[in-house]
């Protein structure tokens, strides 16, 4: 990803964005679709924390899955008869070419008959073998360290990782979600996030909930 987007691209209406969400897939439905994938793919984001815990705990907007960048096309391959819409900085680009794409790091999955968005895919950064995370990228880890897998083989992204992306900038949801998810963390995976948080985000509140002071 660029340190830019290009120009152009268009902003959707808040409302508008609700209602072409409102078919998103769930994690089973993309999973079925990847199935044979060599690509280490997970899903992400709130679902992430869903499949961790063992159960739905709240509604979900969107659906989102990470895959390393250069397995993108891999992973597209598998849904050709969806469209892919570049997204950045508040704005899509419909059917992005690879300009776009190499631009940003969202895609949304779109029916082209409906109109309506399934699934976001993060394309990740990565060194082979190696995540690397956009906040830091100094922060490197294995693939097969940072996915771990439902009982009928869902990825997903471990919670210590899903829960530093949404300390960033934490919305109600956010915190609900960790709030959630703390009482379910073993004292090595609060220890482990605690530590990125103090090097992603020095001072975050959540640090001193995952001393336990």
């Amino acid at each position: 990803m660029t340190d830019s987007v290009p120009p152009r691209g268009a902003v959707i209406d808040a409302d508008e964005l609700d209602a072409r969400w409102a078919d998103a897939w769930r994690p089973e439905q993309v999973a079925e679709r990847l199935a044979g994938v060599g690509a280490p793919w997970c899903v992400a984001a709130g679902w992430a924390l869903d499949l961790f815990r063992g159960e739905q705990s709240r509604p979900h907007g969107d659906l989102e899955i990470a895959v390393p960048a250069a397995a993108f096309a891999e992973v597209r391959d598998r849904f050709p008869e969806y469209v892919c819409d570049a997204v950045g900085s508040g704005r899509v680009w419909a059917a992005a070419g690879a300009e776009v794409l190499a631009a940003t790091h969202q895609t949304w999955m779109r029916d082209p008959v409906s109109g309506q968005f399934l699934f976001d895919v993060f394309r990740e950064p990565h060194e082979g073998a190696t995540w690397i995370c956009r906040r830091d990228e100094s922060l490197r880890l294995p693939y097969d360290a940072i996915i771990e897998r439902t009982a009928d083989g869902i990825p997903y992204l471990v919670p210590e990782l899903v829960l530093l992306f949404k300390a960033k900038a934490t919305r109600p949801k956010d915190q609900a979600d960790f709030d959630g998810a703390l009482p379910l963390l073993s004292r090595a995976r609060r220890d482990v996030l605690a530590g990125w948080l103090a090097r992603v985000h020095p001072g975050h509140p959540w640090g001193e909930r995952l001393a336990g002071r």
